[in-house]
């Protein structure tokens, strides 16, 4: 009997991205796998049944989505979506395969309850950041759109305009634009301001990434400040101590004070976003200034920020989006399901699952299996005991 894909519709408020695109679901039916989809899985993202129905995938209620798939592909698994998520935990089965974002760094609850569910969760957020599996590094693919879509809400709140333009109304001083952060997101932003025709500085406290922002056409931001050893592990930034923060904070205020925009993309996994901006640094730009916290999912990298709100702080605009990937559904479906489709090769050989717990990306991704939560740095950020009883932790 073929082994079995589901994709169910995800149930996130607010969420458009599908797990698998028509696309990708053609790939992995080349592979021997049989494909269930949800009915209307892929409609908010562009991707109606008859799209999948002509890419060999079968259409199905959620309840048979469940029943039939060996492994459950999602965008956001329960830790990244804890409360409409939980009526999925009935439908799940013992030994069954679940994939997706969760956020098992910090969703305890979510995560024990997935190994008591007695499910083998892999998560999309540990993959590491080795050759071998960017393919499959969903978070630098979502990290692609949102990069993109701060650009442009910066843009469209700034009573300016980005480019220099020389008219018969006189000249148009191009719109100066800074982003803290030089990771995927922040790269992506440098490029899209750019192309806008602003002129872009970033920083970053990696000073490795100097070569990078300034082969998009960036100037980069030197401060006098010791950075350390600022690359965690699977080249992740890393937390530094709140003494650096404070310094970093000083050291940033005059430059910011120059800025129109301001984005912010600062994030370490796990952790909540440091705090790069305060109000005081804020309130130095001038009124009409918009800044942009990509981060705001994790808190933020600005104090005045509120996640999924607008906030205006003496004429300076703060925004704080969520969920910026969702905003372009359609491409950030097909970069997520082909990262999705890149991670199934690995274990999907000839129609039959073939999970090799050696191999570094399956056991760093692998979180929760055997009504275990298995994942030695998320035992270890949880405070539990590795791989300890899922009935256990409390």
């Amino acid at each position: 009997m073929a082994l079995t894909i589901g994709v169910p519709r995800e149930t996130f408020p607010g969420e458009r991205r599908v797990a698998l695109t028509p696309r990708a679901c053609e790939t992995l039916g080349k592979l021997g796998a049989a494909i269930i989809v949800e009915e209307s899985a892929g409609a908010d993202a562009g991707f109606p049944d008859q799209q999948y129905i002509a890419r060999q995938a079968r259409i199905g209620t959620r309840r048979e989505v469940f029943e039939n798939a060996d492994i459950i592909v999602q965008v956001r698994a329960l830790g990244a979506n804890p409360v409409e998520g939980r009526a999925a935990l009935p439908l799940l089965r013992e030994g069954q395969i679940v994939i997706g974002f969760g956020e098992p760094l910090t969703a305890r609850e979510e995560t024990a309850a997935l190994a008591r569910a007695g499910v083998s969760f892999f998560a999309m957020e540990l993959m590491p950041r080795i050759t071998r599996a960017q393919s499959m590094d969903a978070l630098s693919s979502m990290a692609t759109i949102a990069g993109y879509r701060g650009v442009l809400l910066g843009a469209e709140a700034l009573p300016k305009i980005f480019p220099m333009l020389m008219t018969a109304a006189g000249t148009i001083t191009a719109a100066r634009v800074l982003i803290l952060g030089a990771g995927v997101a922040g790269l992506q932003a440098i490029a899209t301001a750019r192309r806008l025709g602003a002129v872009v500085s970033a920083y970053d406290v990696r000073s490795a990434v100097k070569e990078q922002i300034e082969s998009l056409g960036a100037k980069f931001v030197v401060l006098d400040l010791d950075a350390g050893a600022s690359e965690g592990q699977g080249g992740y930034a890393k937390a530094m101590d709140e003494e650096f923060y404070r310094r970093q904070r000083a050291a940033l205020t005059e430059v910011i004070r120059e800025q129109d925009v301001l984005i912010t993309t600062a994030a370490v996994p796990g952790k909540r976003a440091p705090i790069l901006v305060t109000a005081e640094m804020a309130g130095a730009m001038a009124p009409g200034s918009v800044i942009v916290d990509i981060a705001a999912e994790r808190g933020g990298n600005c104090e005045l920020t509120l996640p999924g709100e607008r906030v205006l702080h003496h004429g300076i605009t703060i925004l704080g989006p969520l969920n910026l990937a969702s905003t372009a559904p359609y491409h950030a479906s097909q970069m997520y399901g082909s990262n999705i489709a890149s991670f199934l090769k690995l274990m999907v050989k000839d129609g039959q699952l073939k999970v090799n717990r050696e191999d570094e990306i399956i056991r760093e991704t692998l979180v929760t299996h055997g009504h275990e939560i298995v994942n030695p740095r998320v035992n270890e950020v949880l405070g539990l005991a590795s791989a300890a009883p899922a009935g256990e932790r409390r």
